[in-house]
């Protein structure tokens, strides 16, 4: 169990609009995922995301938005509004959202607690409070079917901390660092949402070392390795591979000091020591092609370090996506990745319909239509039943292609990625 107390920025979802409160200003972005990905960029440990909107056309966009928010925030979202029944728990989670928030003022979602509870796990639920009477009228359903409280405005935080029996999130409009710290030093207290946070997300570094050191439990990176236990080079310095976290492509190249790598460990971002110009630099702080550490290794000689890390547009400085680009020679040799075979064929045939090419096959599908792709996909299906039956393991391996292939053109039909289905598998 996750003990740390988390700082939890959170936005509002209303006509294809984030909408954040920033203490006394409010921002309106065009642009719901990038917002969310800037929260997680900067440290906060969740997210939750409120969907205003007012009809089925509306929330359904929502989840759409929702579902890019997930991808990029890069941290847990929680996602909230809109549920009249399970199934509508049930797209929240099927979003992408790590969490689905029960809204209590509502007698039809304290109905419905126990069976979604029972569905999907009680760690997936929140409920959502707006006084504290609703955590003390429902405590034997809270504490057997859900799994935190989420405590909406001021005015029953004192109460709360007082009876609740559950961790509770507690929402700030304001509140100084003094009371941040106060609140988290409470037991029962999990974490903090609302303005009072987003106000203060690209500080949170720091608040969170404040933080640790009044003594509350939160998220830091200490490093296992000190940088003392690092053979550095005749300069100082240890050189440091960079690696894309999700491709494993190297980037480039460079040196940290011991003033750089602290402040990578503490910032998150990439930070290194320039030889050159004899001075600390943060990756990307004129370009903004920050690089986002996700992990750092130390060798077996603990002389070199190697970083994976989220890159944001190029690494190089030549507007290339990695510094290694010169080729100087290249025997002929078999470099199929099975994961980039599927992202490969997957966006020929996004290519298809966009640049739809005569006698395509491809193009034959997406012209017909839905009900003779999904036709095909179930012959292809039974193909793989008949051929599990004859033991030339040849015959099998054809069917499963088949039905890959169309299952790919069923893929981009509906606007579903590779990356969305390996990140629901790997949840399972």
């Amino acid at each position: 169990m996750d003990d740390n107390k988390k700082f939890i920025p959170c936005i509002y979802l209303l006509n294809g609009k984030a909408v954040a409160g920033f203490k006394d200003s409010t921002i309106i972005s065009h642009n719901p995922a990038g917002l969310a990905r800037f929260f997680g960029e900067n440290n906060a440990d969740e997210l939750i995301v409120f969907d205003l909107s007012a009809d089925d056309a509306s929330h359904e966009a929502a989840l759409d938005g929702l579902k890019n928010i997930c991808r990029e925030a890069q941290i847990p979202v929680i996602g909230a509004g809109n549920v009249k029944r399970m199934e509508d728990i049930k797209k929240l989670l099927y979003a992408g959202c790590a969490k689905a928030a029960l809204n209590y003022s509502k007698k039809e979602n304290i109905k419905i607690t126990e069976e979604v509870s029972l569905k999907f796990g009680k760690e997936k639920l929140i409920a959502c409070v707006e006084d504290v009477s609703e955590m003390e009228e429902n405590e034997d359903l809270l504490l057997q079917y859900v799994h935190q409280v989420l405590l909406i405005g001021e005015r029953s935080i004192k109460r709360a901390i007082e009876i609740a029996k559950l961790p509770v999130i507690v929402t700030l409009p304001e509140a100084s660092l003094d009371k941040i710290i106060e609140l988290l030093s409470c037991k029962n207290i999990a974490g903090v949402t609302g303005a009072a946070i987003n106000a203060n997300a690209k500080e949170l570094v720091d608040i969170k070392d404040l933080c640790a050191a009044g003594g509350v439990q939160v998220q830091t990176y200490e490093p296992a390795i000190k940088w003392e236990e690092l053979t550095c080079n005749a300069d100082g310095l240890v050189p440091v591979v960079v690696q894309d976290y999700k491709t494993l492509e190297v980037l480039m190249v460079a040196y940290m000091n011991k003033k750089a790598y602290l402040h990578t460990l503490k910032s998150g971002r990439m930070t290194y020591y320039s030889r050159s110009r004899r001075q600390q630099w943060v990756k990307g702080e004129t370009s903004g092609h920050f690089q986002y550490v996700k992990e750092m290794k130390a060798d077996c000689d603990k002389d070199t370090i190697l970083a994976k890390v989220s890159q944001v547009g190029a690494a190089c400085h030549t507007g290339n996506y990695s510094c290694f680009f010169h080729e100087i020679m290249k025997k002929e040799y078999d470099a199929s990745n099975p994961l980039m075979v599927f992202e490969s064929v997957l966006n020929v045939i996004k290519d298809r319909k966009v640049h739809p090419k005569e006698g395509s096959y491809t193009n034959y599908l997406f012209d017909k239509g839905i009900d003779k792709i999904l036709k095909k996909l179930g012959e292809e299906a039974t193909e793989i039943v008949i051929a599990a039956k004859n033991p030339n393991a040849n015959e099998i391996k054809y069917e499963i292609a088949d039905f890959l292939y169309h299952m790919m053109v069923l893929m981009v039909e509906r606007g579903v990625s590779w990356e969305e289905i390996t990140e629901e598998l790997d949840k399972r």
